[in-house]
């Protein structure tokens, strides 16, 4: 039962005051003293749909409901027509979810005609000649294969278009794509990073160092709740203060995510965690999703989520649209790190 709702209870306020004379003071002043905490075991969230145990690729019906629930209209009026390449190849775990990510991203542009989006996995289309036509790149859970975690190379080493390089020749161009890719993030463009993609060169101290974390491992998936970080920030305003409830997995991230050189958005709640989960967190705070400047241009990572059903909710899409509007920059806000 909801506290404030209860039958029994009444406001604690003066006329109330009268008919508690009979009642023995040490429990007034049990339940005063317990009432914040009554009262924020009340708090209200937003609640993902149940996780299906077999993730499917996106139906008709699916796409139907992300259309109704996704916003109506931008939250900042675009600058100019804009344009997002979604990268969706993934070279070590493939997630499931990659569809409905991109179908998402895409009903978020077209019903908001906040940005016009494309899908490749070329990765030539990271040269700076094709990067210049595009506002930002979305890296969706483009996971690599271990332990060397380079997208670039791992391309490199296994397409035939490539297989007259030399070992010397394919290093030489996975290091000319990675520094388009980091040139055209500092010099004025935008960077997003979904849930697994952040292991796009995982082992890239440059590119991790931009992005703002390395993936480490992550626990068993779990229902996680997510609380915002400063609830009044702009780019929160999709959730209005309440916490985010869906089934997910909760990474723990390595290198530079240490020093936390980020605006942290969202984090998860340890108290709601299950003990062993909790343990393998540590005491660290465990924030899954951030913004930051880099250079000129912006970095969006969202690790929401690894699950379809997460996405079936109006807080988490506009929540992507707004993230996205940002790393494009349209939507203007504070981004500085908070030490």
């Amino acid at each position: 039962m909801n506290f404030i709702d209860a039958p029994n209870i009444r406001a604690f306020d003066s006329s109330y005051a009268e008919d508690t004379m009979n009642i023995p003071n040490r429990l007034v002043v049990f339940t005063l003293a317990f009432l914040p905490l009554l009262l924020a075991s009340a708090r209200a969230e937003h609640r993902a749909p149940a996780a299906q145990d077999k993730i499917v690729p996106p139906s008709a019906e699916y796409l139907a409901r992300i259309r109704e629930l996704a916003p109506a209209k931008a939250t900042a009026v675009p600058a100019a027509p804009r344009k997002v390449l979604i990268f969706d190849l993934a070279t070590g775990f493939k997630h499931d979810v990659i569809p409905h990510v991109n179908e998402v991203i895409g009903i978020l542009g077209e019903k908001t005609g906040a940005f016009t989006s494309e899908t490749t996995r070329d990765i030539l289309r990271f040269t700076p000649e094709s990067l210049a036509k595009v506002d930002a790149v979305v890296l969706n859970n483009s996971c690599t294969v271990g332990p060397r975690r380079n997208m670039f190379l791992d391309v490199l080493d296994k397409e035939p278009a490539f297989k007259d390089l030399t070992t010397e020749e394919r290093a030489a161009k996975a290091a000319e794509l990675e520094k388009s890719l980091l040139h055209f993030v500092a010099g004025g463009k935008g960077i997003v990073g979904v849930h697994g993609g952040l292991t796009f060169l995982n082992k890239s101290p440059e590119f991790t160092g931009m992005i703002g974390a390395n993936f480490d491992f992550h626990p068993a998936k779990e229902v996680l709740t997510l609380n915002p970080v400063e609830p009044a920030h702009p780019l929160l305003a999709a959730f209005g203060g309440e916490d985010f409830v869906h089934y997910d997995e909760p990474y723990v991230f390595g290198s530079p995510y240490a020093d936390k050189n980020f605006r942290p958005l969202l984090k998860i709640d340890p108290a709601k965690l299950k003990p062993a989960t909790a343990a393998k967190l540590k005491a660290d705070v465990r924030y899954v999703s951030w913004i930051k400047p880099h250079g000129k241009g912006r970095v969006f990572y969202c690790g929401p989520s690894h699950q379809p059903e997460s996405y079936e909710t109006a807080a988490l899409l506009r929540y992507y649209l707004d993230g996205i509007q940002y790393a494009i920059g349209d939507l203007k806000c504070d981004d500085a790190p908070r030490k």
